[in-house]
């Protein structure tokens, strides 16, 4: 079983905000895949359903961005699963919008979502970093992030989330360079 979290906060004043990507695209999944009806469990929403052969929860923290390791901790134990077993779909300042780039590992960069899971199970989980580009200045990231995309955004970000639920199959079999491929082959078309 593999556990895939989405990073956002909660509520619908948050809802199409850039820090909410995370959540987007859990749902997006959840639709494409044909997942189960939303539960509330370890401190946040899942979903459980299968992509390609692979058994998956989808779960998004009811905390907010800078408590979401509470929540992916608590169902990590439960399942008796380690950091390997853990996909997180995130915002990312540092890639160019709608980029999409998968890692293992590594730093937090500054994200709060990301921080948190690291104090918790360290840094060895998987990310797929959705870009939303940077605003040019540092003064204005906290404003960018906690701001809705926009109208002329809007199409964009729809291609974007569709490719990351039709090539999701790659992702769950561990084939992290064709997701990242297929994705941008069918943000190109």
């Amino acid at each position: 079983m593999q556990i895939w979290t989405g990073l956002g906060n909660p509520g619908p004043a948050y809802a199409m905000h850039r820090h909410n990507v995370g959540f987007m695209a859990l749902d997006v999944l959840a639709d494409m895949h044909g997942f189960g009806p939303v539960q509330k469990k370890f401190q946040g929403w899942v979903q459980e359903g299968r992509i390609g052969t692979e058994k998956v929860l989808l779960l998004k923290p009811a905390t907010f961005m800078n408590e979401s390791g509470r929540a992916v901790g608590e169902a990590l134990r439960f399942y008796k699963l380690g950091p390997d077993a853990l996909t997180v779909f995130h915002d990312e300042l540092d890639l160019a919008p709608f980029k999409v780039k998968v890692k293992r590992g590594g730093g937090t960069a500054g994200h709060n979502g990301l921080r948190s899971i690291d104090a918790h199970i360290g840094p060895d989980f998987r990310r797929v970093r959705i870009g939303i580009g940077h605003p040019g200045h540092k003064d204005r990231v906290h404003g960018w992030v906690l701001g809705n995309y926009a109208k002329a955004e809007q199409d964009d970000l729809i291609e974007m989330l569709g490719a990351i639920g039709a090539e999701a199959h790659w992702l769950a079999a561990g084939d992290d360079a064709r997701f990242m491929s297929d994705v941008a082959l069918r943000q190109q078309g």
